[in-house]
């Protein structure tokens, strides 16, 4: 029997792995990424930043989720209406508020015709939901007087009619209030997709 000794290869040239290197030298050990002791210190240091930012990114996203479970069926009826009052103020960006019929650089509320507090079920209906200046929302209590007029031409006598009837309770779960937002905060993006093309 023959044996035959393998000689060994000269390793092949690796480009070094720290960003402000990258010179190319002969590795001493196969999995050896440095070319200079400075430079290992550099890739070390960029492998505990890596790590350190990843564990952050998991320790926040923990987080998150533990606040989602102590919500209470009140802070997602809340976040819901965020939702629901920021994609009024996108459908309705390019018209006047709807109690004065201005145009103005301050700011616009979602208001409700009829009051959250005075018809509940209908706080989520979009009928019932138009664009309106903070002035007229907050110092006029709304100003129903010229809303209801500028209702009745967006929307017609009949739906006015139907919005100042009467309306079951909706009692919403948390389920369905989770799927709200979600949904409303999609519509606002497309809305704004649409408007920045």
């Amino acid at each position: 029997m023959r044996l035959t000794i393998k000689e060994k290869r000269a390793p092949k040239p690796k480009t070094c792995k720290s960003p402000a290197c990258r010179a190319s030298f002969v590795p001493k050990v196969s999995f050896q990424s440095w070319c200079s002791p400075d430079c290992a210190v550099v890739i070390a240091r960029n492998k505990q930043d890596r790590q350190r930012k990843s564990l952050a990114s998991i320790e926040r996203r923990e987080i998150k989720v533990r606040k989602e479970k102590l919500k209470s069926r009140a802070d997602h009826l809340k976040d819901t209406q965020q939702a629901f009052n920021a994609w009024v103020r996108a459908r309705d960006a390019d018209l006047p508020c709807v109690s004065c019929g201005r145009h103005h650089e301050g700011q616009y509320h979602a208001g409700h015709y009829r009051t959250v507090a005075s018809n509940p079920a209908i706080r989520f209906e979009p009928l019932n939901v138009h664009k309106q200046c903070a002035p007229c929302n907050n110092h006029k209590s709304g100003d129903i007087v010229n809303y209801r007029v500028e209702l009745v031409k967006r929307i017609g006598p009949e739906a006015v009619e139907w919005l100042e009837g009467p309306h079951e309770p909706k009692r919403y779960t948390v389920e369905q209030l989770k799927a709200m937002t979600a949904l409303y905060r999609a519509m606002t993006r497309e809305l704004k997709k649409g408007e920045a093309a």
